[in-house]
């Protein structure tokens, strides 16, 4: 794995995440959030290796046919996938660290987005809303499945107890853009079994289009392109086998997939996100924050 990239190339990928990154983090915030900072939320989402999970959760959630097809036909995400990447990631870093107030603003301008896009599905012929709680619950369980997955296997860990803990402290989550509480798996093994067991799991064209494009943006120079291969390769080797097997990958050999060289690699791009505008100052605020 090569790690040197230009500074050039490592604006061209993470400026509009740190522009994100810093405007979700408020200095003076007016209270402690939905989840505080004594949270596993807080801590979890610091973790250095969230990008490789946000790659994986991607993977998950196109497998869904009427989820993928809500955003194959009203989004333009494929002319500034960046852009999206850092659109979601202020969402998440917002209902995260802001405070009460932006949490609630964030998720509802996403229900009020959501409310426009349905349609059908032109493989399945089904019709679908975007706000429908079981699309909801699938995105949420791709997104925090992959979270606890990577998490564990490559970053500051997490126990099994500390696992669960936080994916129950998570369905606040996905209540606020809809999801019945209920609904929502709170262990990782109940998370795990649904998520193997969800029906319609498909590798649309659409899904494949998409997942080609994560792996290989477009407009990326040569050095920042093998970087992101590589970080691809991982987040590939962590999914789960029906998964590869419907995206037809292959799974990568086994040093690929060693903890050192890929928290390495993870390194990497932190380093790079780190001394970019206003990331360091807004993971201070995260930092005093939890030591009040």
């Amino acid at each position: 794995m090569g790690f040197q990239v230009d500074r050039e190339s490592r604006l061209e990928m993470m400026t509009p995440l740190a522009g994100a990154y810093a405007r979700a983090v408020p200095d003076r915030p007016a209270d402690a959030g939905l989840f505080g900072p004594r949270s596993l939320v807080w801590r979890v989402h610091r973790d250095r290796s969230f990008p490789l999970a946000a790659i994986r959760s991607l993977m998950v959630q196109a497998l869904h046919p009427l989820a993928m097809a809500g955003v194959a036909q009203h989004s333009d995400w494929k002319r500034d996938p960046f852009g999206r990447m850092a659109a979601t990631g202020g969402y998440i870093l917002t209902v995260t660290y802001g405070d009460t107030a932006a949490a609630q603003s964030a998720a509802a301008r996403v229900r009020a987005v959501h409310t426009h896009v349905r349609g059908t599905d032109g493989v399945t012929g089904l019709d679908y809303k975007a706000e429908d709680p079981d699309l909801l619950l699938w995105v949420h369980a791709g997104m925090v499945d992959s979270i606890v997955h990577v998490v564990q296997r490559y970053g500051r860990g997490l126990t099994p107890d500390e696992a669960d803990r936080y994916l129950a402290e998570m369905v606040r989550f996905a209540e606020i853009v809809g999801v019945p509480a209920e609904k929502v798996p709170t262990t990782a093994q109940a998370m795990r079994e649904y998520i193997d067991n969800a029906p319609l799991r498909q590798a649309t064209p659409a899904a494949m289009d998409a997942i080609g494009i994560v792996l290989d943006p477009p407009q990326l120079s040569d050095d920042l392109r093998e970087l992101w291969h590589d970080v691809g390769q991982v987040a590939i080797g962590t999914l789960p086998p029906w998964a590869r097997e419907m995206y037809g990958f292959t799974e990568p050999p086994p040093e690929t997939m060693e903890r050192e060289p890929v928290r390495q690699l993870i390194g990497a791009l932190d380093v790079s996100f780190e001394a970019l505008p206003g990331v360091l100052e807004a993971r201070q605020r995260i930092e005093l924050r939890t030591r009040e």
